[in-house]
């Protein structure tokens, strides 16, 4: 009798998403899983020192690899992104992170997509293909810092929306 397997790709993908959940939790900080994946696998909610919840939410996408591919200097690894993704990404008003896990390592990298993209020069996402590549510096390694720093992100853009919305009933 041949019993169904457990491939090594989902091991990995559960291995990068506990490795994200460990460092969101020992900022004192929630996470949830998204169930039906459209672009998001997990958005992070952050409370004040008084332990209570803030406006808004930072987005996570995970990749999980047991080896990346990196250009030739070894310090920057290259990875796909779909337009569709990036359609989503980019009209996001909240962070939105890229995370790619590198299983034999037990580490991942992290990419901030909107900001990458508003610094590329010259990109236009009406003139790309089915997909761009992005380059992330391996010295963005996840951890509690890198966490805290996607909080700070996202208040640079909650006190930048300060007075604009309107909710018009």
């Amino acid at each position: 009798m041949v019993k169904k397997k457990r491939p090594r790709e989902h091991i990995i993908a559960d291995l990068s998403v506990n490795h994200v959940e460990r460092y969101v939790f020992l900022c004192g900080y929630s996470i949830e899983r998204v169930e039906y994946d459209y672009g998001f696998d997990l958005i992070i909610f952050t409370y004040d020192i008084n332990n209570e919840i803030e406006n808004g939410q930072i987005y996570l996408q995970l990749k999980a690899s047991d080896s990346v591919r990196t250009l030739a200097n070894q310090e920057i690894i290259t990875f796909t992104i779909a337009r569709s993704d990036l359609e989503l990404w980019l009209f996001e008003p909240m962070p939105c992170i890229l995370i790619l896990y590198e299983a034999h390592l037990n580490v991942a990298y992290w990419l901030y997509l909107q900001a990458y993209f508003e610094n590329l020069l010259g990109f236009d996402l009406s003139k790309i293909g089915e997909s761009v590549t992005v380059r992330l510096p391996k010295t963005n390694i996840l951890n509690e810092d890198a966490i805290k720093k996607f909080a700070k992100y996202r208040d640079d853009i909650l006190k930048q929306l300060k007075g604009v919305i309107r909710h018009n009933g």
